[in-house]
């Protein structure tokens, strides 16, 4: 059990409250599904694209801004860490967790880019989905109440983290950087990552401190973690949808 307030005022769930978020979220994706496949793809804004293709050498703030842009926007990361956090209150909490994932996505973030390991971007993405349903469903208690046991969450926290930094990578593959200055401005873009994941994650934590002081936070707190499990199954079928388009 991760180091949270005790689960046992977290109440499980209002049928009503399920059915209603499983038909909305299962009507988006089917929305998302019928998408033209180009929609589904990996989208690099082509301004970006095109800058990072035609520089060489050692460019330290582009790569920063870069990094931090993809994180602000990255809404897979997000979910994945608003899941993390969601019923964490000790600030040395937090930063254990948020450590473990930033080691794991910085150390597969460089070293894919650097070695150019490849990996469909579409597999990657899905697994990303598939972290946030787990972590939903770890705040639902669905491991106990299902199978009778707890998966140990830092190293999952870990695990995801190595998983989320082959996405990154992805990404980065797609900008086809010169080799000269590879490995600066890696770190470079690894280190705008962290910057925006920061502050990403700062405007979470104090949106949420003001809904833990509600009075409707654990009438809710159920229900929420249905929405990004449904959110986590909607990016799934977004990105297997897109390999399997992409094989055609």
């Amino acid at each position: 059990m991760q180091e949270t307030v005790s689960r046992a005022d977290f109440r499980f769930g209002r049928n009503s409250a399920f059915t209603l978020a499983l038909v909305a979220f299962s009507t988006l994706a089917l929305g998302l599904l019928a998408l033209p496949g180009h929609a589904l793809a990996h989208a690099v804004a082509e301004g970006d694209k095109g800058y990072i293709q035609e520089i060489t050498g050692v460019h330290f703030i582009p790569f920063m801004y870069l990094g931090a842009k993809h994180m602000m926007t990255g809404y897979d990361h997000l979910l994945f860490l608003a899941g993390v956090i969601f019923f964490l209150y000790r600030l040395n909490h937090i930063a254990i967790y948020v450590t473990l994932f930033a080691i794991g996505h910085s150390t597969t973030m460089i070293l894919g880019v650097y070695y150019n390991i490849a990996i469909s971007a579409y597999i990657i993405d899905a697994i990303i989905g598939f972290s946030v349903v787990y972590k939903a469903l770890d705040n639902m208690g669905a491991f106990q109440r299902w199978f009778g046991f707890q998966p140990n969450t830092k190293a999952a926290t870990l695990i995801f983290g190595l998983f989320h930094g082959f996405g990154l990578a992805a990404k980065v593959q797609e900008y086809q950087i010169a080799k000269d200055g590879l490995l600066t401005n890696l770190i470079a873009f690894n280190i705008g990552v962290e910057l925006g994941q920061l502050l990403a994650l700062g405007a979470i934590l104090i949106a949420m401190s003001y809904w833990r002081r509600s009075t409707g936070f654990w009438r809710h707190a159920y229900t929420a973690n249905v929405a990004m499990m449904s959110a986590g199954f909607i990016l799934m079928g977004m990105h297997i949808a897109g390999y399997i388009k992409s094989l055609a």
